[in-house]
């Protein structure tokens, strides 16, 4: 018997699986005489003893319903943005036209390239949704303004706000750029802020107003009227605040398990002084790679979940199809720590695949040198040659020529910083490996492949695990858009798996897991 619309009721593991999978109908699971069935026929349902059930769920109920009003999307799923333009507006225009939200990766992308590809989304979606990174640079302070500039100057409504550690004078900027009021006097904050974080306090800061003197900061430099001021008084920095946890690039490494619901509990207790942080979403990031995990960050009350590395692997991610092909290699387990190049100095570290590289370690190398020496020209001669002829491949002075021509175009203050500084100048030199390095992973410089930078997190491995023997283990057939779907439909389907489960039903092997379909399939 096939689990068709016609069909009155389902018996075989294959057939209850059909009508589970058809998620805008209702399941009953029932006694049909002296055999427990499957049904979605109502008038079945109605004449038999009812053993547990399931409603409708959509794919589009799943999270909450103000997250997706807000930012005008089908779902609740968000693709999270990937430095160095790895989120490319190839990948964030097909998530935009499916229905989903995404974040232009402008985090490392010089600020006329992020201005060019933020008036080329402008111009392709219109008034669909999309948001744009803006990472905290605290040793490049100029980045963070150019970006909100670019921002401001095309009309962008939704930023992703990573890596922050304090709020800065040009996250506030954005924030309160776009405050005003409607009719009835309420604050409408048209510039939108989803920050990702992974500690308490730093979400304590993003639940509250912006700082007052910050505020003043703005007003005194005429880079913010007194009303704006005065509104941003009256709302929270951020619309979401993202859970980040064990995820690709920055992180702390947290338990999703343990992050989500303490960010839950601090913005309730936060809310009992400040009404106005209870209307803060709370979402989740890090370790979502399969429908599993979708659904599990649902379950721990998630308002709407963000997948980053996963999407590093899709079509429309702008990175080589040498480093897609050996993300769709790694395994769970295939993930290491390595120092950061915009935080060096600070000792932050990004997690990266460690399969096919030896990127960590040269890294590790660098920054152990940093700490250890006062400048380049300290440099045991031995140690010298070997961060020469091993891991730059480049004399340091070289390397120094070519910082020079970097930062007198892109921030010439870190220049004055480093001619009063030996160490600052180190400093730079070894941030030259370290900037480099993912541009040679996302040009795929076969020379280079050993020192390629890949951020990644364990959810890649997870979701290879999950795609291996399906259509969706091959990488050109890996869009985001189609990822975005399976994920979330299938976050749906397991959603109502374990409905049935909580009622004491023993759901079937064969049907207890989400096989990814092509949609002719489907």
């Amino acid at each position: 018997m096939t689990a068709t619309r016609t069909a009155a009721v389902a018996e075989t593991a294959a057939d209850i699986g059909a009508f589970l999978r058809d998620l805008r109908r209702p399941c009953w699971i029932i006694r049909h005489g002296d055999r427990v069935v499957a049904t979605a026929d109502e008038t079945v349902a109605a004449g038999a003893r009812i053993l547990a059930a399931v409603a409708p769920l959509p794919p589009e109920q799943l999270g909450e319903r103000g997250f997706r009003a807000v930012h005008g999307v089908r779902t609740a799923y968000a693709a999270g943005a990937m430095a160095n333009g790895i989120a490319s507006p190839a990948l964030v225009s097909a998530m935009s036209r499916a229905g989903h939200l995404a974040s232009y990766g402008a985090a490392g992308v010089s600020p006329g390239i992020v201005d060019a590809a933020l008036s080329r989304l402008a111009a392709d979606l219109g008034d669909r949704p999309f948001a744009c990174n803006l990472i905290h640079s605290p040793s490049e302070p100029a980045l963070e303004r150019a970006i909100v500039d670019s921002c401001l100057r095309h009309a962008v409504r939704c930023v992703e706000a990573s890596a922050f550690m304090s709020l800065t004078r040009e996250v506030v900027r954005y924030r309160a750029a776009g405050l005003t009021t409607d009719r009835d006097g309420r604050v409408v904050a048209r510039n939108r802020v989803i920050a990702k974080v992974s500690r308490v306090e730093v979400a304590d800061l993003f639940l509250r107003p912006a700082p007052a003197h910050l505020l003043r900061e703005l007003v005194e430099r005429g880079e913010l009227d007194p009303e704006q001021a005065r509104l941003a008084e009256r709302v929270p920095m951020a619309d979401d605040i993202t859970a980040e946890a064990d995820s690709g690039g920055h992180t702390d490494r947290r338990p999703l398990t343990v992050l989500l619901p303490e960010l839950i509990a601090a913005r309730d207790r936060l809310a009992r002084d400040i009404p106005s942080a209870a209307a803060v979403r709370i979402g989740a990031a890090g370790g979502i790679g399969t429908p599993a995990a979708v659904a599990a960050a649902f379950a721990l009350g998630a308002a709407y979940v963000v997948t980053g590395s996963i999407n590093q692997a899709a079509v429309e991610a702008d990175q080589s199809e040498t480093t897609k092909k050996l993300l769709a290699t790694a395994d769970f387990a295939d993930c290491t720590m390595a120092p950061s190049s915009d935080m060096f100095e600070l000792g932050v570290q990004v997690q990266v695949l460690r399969r096919g590289t030896m990127f960590a370690a040269r890294a590790h190398r660098l920054y152990e040198t940093y700490r250890e020496y006062a400048g380049v020209d300290t440099l045991p001669e031995a140690l010298r040659t070997e961060l020469e002829t091993t891991i730059l491949r480049r004399p340091l002075d070289a390397v120094w020529q070519d910082c020079v021509t970097f930062f007198t175009d892109r921030d010439p203050a870190q220049l004055v910083g480093a001619a009063e500084d030996p160490k600052r100048r180190m400093a730079l030199i070894f941030r030259w490996y370290l900037g480099l390095s993912s541009g040679w992973s996302i040009r795929g410089e076969a020379d280079r492949a050993a020192d390629y930078q890949i951020w990644c997190g364990p959810a890649m491995g997870a979701f290879n695990s999950w795609t291996a023997g399906t259509y969706l283990a091959a990488p050109n057939n890996r869009t985001v858009a189609d990822i975005a779907d399976q994920m979330i439909t299938g976050a749906a389907y397991l959603t109502r798996i374990a409905q049935l489960r909580t009622a004491g039903v023993r759901v079937p092997a064969d049907i207890a897991r989400f096989v990814p379909r092509p949609s002719e399939e489907r």
